[in-house]
């Protein structure tokens, strides 16, 4: 490399570095918009832990003339702030062997789910670690406003109504009776495979008809994996009868083209239709609700959570300042009800790790599609799926998942080895034609059509192709974007160590750049510098002009950025693959061009010498004068 590509390799590798904090201190998040907090046609955002305020919507909703089913218009407002807990808050925890359900009198849902086999944050130390407590542990839905499974009514999140928990064998009992005669019973029956069934019923106890008032179903709340989490992967999806949307956390941010904040949102609604599953997720777990008959509507709401503690911030410098969460609710419109008439929704509701084959049996018993939570949807997610299924065998063979990737990466370069050889060779004998197709140029200068169509002619006649180059990148490309898709989201890496990776769902920081404040990530690096020799190595394309050329030698430091704080999965699979890349050029750098190359070139008339021709006289009798 000479020293202008390593001054442009040190520059680049600095603005790298410094474009995060130079966009954070030039482009910080603007203020959030203070709309109405009550608004007739839309959500209403009250107080979630007036109880009173919650029973007091419900008498004067069934007082009201019917309303029409739709989804509600939602006014822009603040991110609601975490909920009081009521004082008078009972908990009832169920619990096996892989998960514990922690449900509460206020509301009458799922305050917080316990992941037993999955801890919290993934420790990056040679040091023996302690043994692990139950707070140790993932938990899902905690510190939120709203229980999962809670009922609102008339307003989005207008309180907790009081319910009595008791347990009858493995059914948990939630029970409401407000003094309208109004009756809520939950019944929740846990399953396996982190699935839990919930029958909800509304009865009216009294003697005249009753309104029941547009209401909300709470499905969860995604919430972030680690302290340092900045929400990237969080976000929620629902099938909305023709397809599945997805609304991650650049949405409610509304940043323009992708990197300049904008004025954020704060409320997302679907329209009108059915809603036949929805689930909130992170990285790696999600909250999904099945409803047996389809939801006419969802709201999603944007939420602030609890700021870390000091004793978070000791651990965990970099710790996000002000986390946000995303409040899932099914909508239903308002019913009247007839004295001793009941309206019945049955759920299955699935809390747990986002992992393929647990979330395809789920898709196999309910009908429904929800393993597209692993964003395995669309032409690359073929290639996820398939990369996860071989990640995981090879690693029942004893494989680490870092040896795994490893050798998943030599098996695609093996079955890409002939095709990769025979373009390397293309290239190689383009390079010997340059000359003659130089001459070509040069001739038919003035008549660019012809000029293309001898060039043409030419190198069809030397079975040379200019694309022989392109093949082999085009048709790795699914791979590459494969795995990236598929690394998003398999939980098997969160917490894999390799070499000095010691989590290959995250990206591999050595340590912090003092002064800058940045990370140095190593494996991206590496990267880079795989790249950039491959490339070196690479022979340039006949006809490309110098430009076009210094695009594609420094197209490797692009990649860096690109890659740089993604998962260090990822990155092995790159440089790995670029290695392999440059053994393969190397072995076939030393061979010899071939007869197809020199085929073209012109050989050099020999001497003539008595008996080679009819005139070899007249040119002997010719060299006789001149000596004379």
């Amino acid at each position: 490399m000479d020293r202008k590509s390593i001054v442009i390799l040190v520059f680049s590798i600095i603005g790298l570095i410094a474009w995060f904090p130079l966009m954070n201190k030039y482009y910080p998040p603007q203020e959030q918009s203070r709309n109405m907090a009550e608004n007739q046609d839309g959500v209403v955002m009250t107080d979630p832990g007036n109880t009173a305020q919650a029973e007091e919507t419900v008498l004067q909703s069934s007082e009201t003339g019917p309303a029409v089913a739709r989804t509600p218009a939602v006014a822009i407002s603040e991110p609601r702030e975490p909920a009081a807990v009521p004082e008078d808050e009972s908990l009832l925890i169920w619990e096996n062997d892989t998960l514990a359900y922690e449900f509460t009198s206020a509301g009458g849902g799922i305050k917080t789910v316990i992941l037993k086999q999955y801890q919290e944050t993934t420790k990056c130390s040679d040091e023996e670690s302690e043994e692990t407590t139950e707070t140790d542990h993932v938990r899902l839905n905690v510190n939120v406003p709203t229980p999962a499974l809670n009922l609102f009514f008339g307003k989005l999140d207008n309180g907790f109504l009081p319910y009595t928990l008791k347990q009858e064998d493995d059914e948990i009992l939630a029970e409401y009776l407000g003094p309208d005669g109004i009756r809520v019973l939950k019944r929740f029956q846990p399953g396996t495979n982190y699935v839990i069934e919930a029958k909800i019923t509304i009865e009216n106890t009294s003697y005249e008809p009753k309104l029941i008032p547009e209401h909300y179903l709470a499905t969860g709340t995604a919430t972030p994996t680690k302290p340092t989490d900045t929400g990237m992967y969080m976000g929620m999806r629902y099938h909305n009868g023709e397809g599945v949307e997805e609304i991650k956390e650049s949405w409610f941010a509304n940043r323009t083209l992708g990197c300049f904040p904008g004025t954020p949102r704060t409320v997302y609604p679907s329209e009108p239709g059915m809603v036949r599953w929805t689930a909130v997720e992170n990285q790696f777990f999600a909250m999904l609700a099945i409803p047996e008959e389809p939801a006419p509507g969802l709201v999603t709401q944007q939420i602030n959570l609890a700021p870390p503690t000091k004793e978070i911030l000791k651990a965990f410098p970099k710790a996000n300042m002000a986390p946000k969460g995303y409040q899932n609710s099914l909508s239903y419109p308002a019913q009247e009800l007839e004295p001793g008439d009941t309206i019945e929704r049955s759920f299955k509701f699935f809390t747990g790790p986002k992992e393929y084959q647990t979330l395809s049996r789920l898709s196999q018993q309910t009908g429904e599609e929800v393993d597209s939570v692993m964003g395995f949807d669309g032409f690359f997610g073929y290639f996820a799926q398939a990369l996860l299924l071989s990640m995981n065998k090879l690693h029942d063979f004893g494989l680490s998942y870092g040896l795994s990737i490893v050798m998943i990466t030599v098996i695609i370069k093996l079955l890409f080895w002939p095709l990769t050889q025979a373009s390397t060779r293309s290239m190689k004998r383009m390079s010997a034609l340059q000359p003659q197709m130089q001459a070509l140029r040069e001739k038919y200068k003035e008549d660019p059509q012809k000029m293309n169509r001898k060039l043409m002619e030419f190198m069809r006649e030397k079975k040379c192709s200019p694309l022989g180059g392109c093949l082999p990148i085009l048709l790795q490309l699914p791979v590459f974007f494969g795995f990236y898709t598929m690394l998003q989201s398999a939980i098997e890496l969160r917490g894999a160590s390799f070499l000095w990776t010691c989590d290959l769902s995250q990206p591999d920081t050595l340590f912090m750049i003092p002064m800058l404040g940045v990370p140095f990530n190593l494996w991206p690096i590496l990267m880079g510098a795989a790249q950039l020799w491959q490339t070196s190595m690479t022979p340039a394309s006949p006809g490309m002009d110098p430009a076009q050329q210094k695009i594609m030698k420094y197209m490797p430091l692009m990649f860096v950025f690109i890659l740089y704080n993604f998962s260090a999965g990822l990155a092995l699979y790159w440089t790995v693959q670029n290695l392999l890349s440059i053994v393969q050029m190397k072995l076939i750098k030393n061979e010899p061009i071939g007869p197809k190359a020199n085929a073209g070139a012109a050989p050099a008339k020999p001497l003539p010498r008595p008996g080679d021709g009819p005139d070899w006289g007249q040119s002997y009798r010719k060299s006789k004068k001149k000596k004379k």
